[in-house]
């Protein structure tokens, strides 16, 4: 026996107990064997559908069952090929559209992938899309580690959990700079070339962030001038208005930026070159600031940290013009704590051993970097100063200088206690301030920060990312596709 069709053309639904009786019946039917081919084509369509849909949990019997109905509509549209050729084209449409799924974007889950460090589409180049736009402010988390050894019971705590849950906003926001710094980079370390003057580099890139975090004074914005430092400057040199400095073929260039929202701060910096000559040094540091992060977590001491990447850094050499290098750490510089509106927030992570046995703590943020150089791994500062910072714990200073007292209600409203350079005040309108500002640092309330240098003719490269030590895991917060 056949059973009727419904309005839509599929065989009736049957009860479970007439499926049952109707097995020994239809079990003897092939429906896709002694059958025309579009015939076979329209029945075997049929039976999938039924199957989708019956979802009976009676294993060979409900397939027993399909089978019946898939061989009953057969048999009813066997007078009519017509009919049946338009019953397969109507049914793999059908199945076609139920099986297209539509993708999830955003991404970020889990291990901190989708989004993150693929630069977000929709962007330009130059990047002048906001990214909250692009990623409707909800940001992919960057690359998530686990912590090792007794920290483990740290993933399934449910105490731990809550915790996160209570900051998700606050990681909301660093994970929107760490964005913003990941799309500002890709764009640098694509089109700065040989021949750029540095100031127009520093610029554009500056002026990139401030549209991709979409500036807002002290709450959004940069958290600290543009580093390019080039081939024996390490750090802390950013070009002054009127610098003509201009970017070379055989130039090791540090480019160090950050990116703030409510003061939360993302410090991050990769070297650029020209020439593969260079790519055994860059190994070299980049390794070696790899191993800090993988070294670094609750309750670790930083002088085994710092223990751990001098032993990567050191093993690597290179060769410059026939001579042979031994890659040396900087050992006079750091990697750094980070609180609200601080970069600086007193725990030194070394990149040599030998440092503090103090240890890092939960809901702590770090810049872990490290310096890698051909010359005597020692740094000095030299050169004129274009980086400063308002003192973080200065009280109230009495000041005569009227001028003074002006610049400095001017860096209060707009810089705070973030670092800034002589092109931001030139920026904002300020003339004539070079006077003043010397008072302010002669009376500590403004700290000079001068570039600091390797022996001339040497070479130093950069590695940076910042981690955030979350109570169940760490997350290293501005890892991208590049590095």
């Amino acid at each position: 026996k056949t059973r009727p069709l419904d309005a839509s053309g599929r065989a009736a639904r049957p009860s479970r107990r007439t499926s049952r009786n109707a097995n020994a019946n239809c079990a003897r039917l092939a429906p896709s064997e002694s059958l025309p081919p579009v015939m076979a084509a329209a029945t075997d369509a049929v039976a999938d559908e039924i199957r989708e849909n019956l979802r009976v949990d009676d294993g060979a019997d409900a397939d027993a069952d399909v089978d019946a109905a898939a061989a009953a509509a057969a048999d009813d549209d066997a007078d009519d090929p017509a009919a049946a050729t338009d019953a397969t084209v109507e049914t793999a449409a059908k199945k076609k559209k139920k099986k297209k799924k539509k993708k999830k974007s955003g991404g970020g889950g889990g291990g901190g992938d989708g989004a993150r460090g693929s630069g977000a589409a929709g962007q330009t180049s130059p990047p002048s899309v906001p990214v909250s736009i692009l990623f409707d402010d909800v940001f992919p988390p960057g690359e998530i580690q686990r912590y090792r050894d007794d920290n483990l019971w740290r993933e399934t705590s449910e105490e731990k959990r809550e915790l996160e849950r209570l900051n998700a906003n606050m990681y909301n926001e660093v994970r929107q700079c760490a964005e913003v710094h990941r799309e500002v980079r890709k764009h640098v370390d694509a089109w700065v070339q040989p021949g750029m003057k540095l100031i127009d580099v520093c610029e554009r890139l500056e002026n990139s962030v401030r549209t991709l975090i979409q500036e807002r004074g002290l709450e959004a914005g940069i958290a600290f001038p543009t580093g390019c430092s080039r081939n024996h400057v390490a750090a802390h040199w950013t070009p002054n208005g009127g610098d003509e400095t201009v970017v070379e073929r055989d130039d090791v260039i540090k480019f160090d930026f950050g990116t703030q929202i409510n003061g939360r701060i993302i410090d991050c910096a990769f070297t650029k070159t020209f020439t593969p000559r260079y790519d055994p040094l860059l190994l070299a540091v980049r390794e070696a600031t790899e191993c800090g992060i993988k070294e670094s977590g609750i309750d670790v001491r930083l002088c085994d940290i710092g223990e751990a990447i001098e032993e990567v850094m050191e093993s690597h050499q290179i060769e410059l013009d026939g001579k042979t290098f031994d890659v040396k750490c900087c050992r006079n510089l750091n990697g750094h704590s980070i609180a609200p509106y601080q970069i600086h927030a007193g725990k030194s992570v070394p990149i040599v051993r030998g440092g503090e046995t103090t240890k890092m703590e939960e809901g702590e943020f770090y810049a872990i970097e490290t310096f890698g150089s051909t010359g005597k791994g020692y740094v000095r500062e030299d050169m004129e100063c274009s980086h400063y910072m308002k003192n973080y714990d200065v009280g109230h200073v009495p000041l005569r200088l009227p001028r003074a007292k002006q610049l400095l209600g001017t860096i209060d409203r707009n810089f705070g206690t973030l670092a800034f350079c002589r092109r931001f005040l030139d920026r904002i309108g300020e003339t004539k301030y070079l006077m003043a500002l010397k008072n302010l640092c002669d009376n500590g309330i403004i700290q000079p920060s001068p570039p600091l240098v390797d022996v001339k003719g040497s070479y130093v490269a950069q590695y940076e990312h910042t981690i955030m030590l979350r109570p169940t895991c760490k997350e290293v917060l501005t890892r991208g596709d590049d590095y």
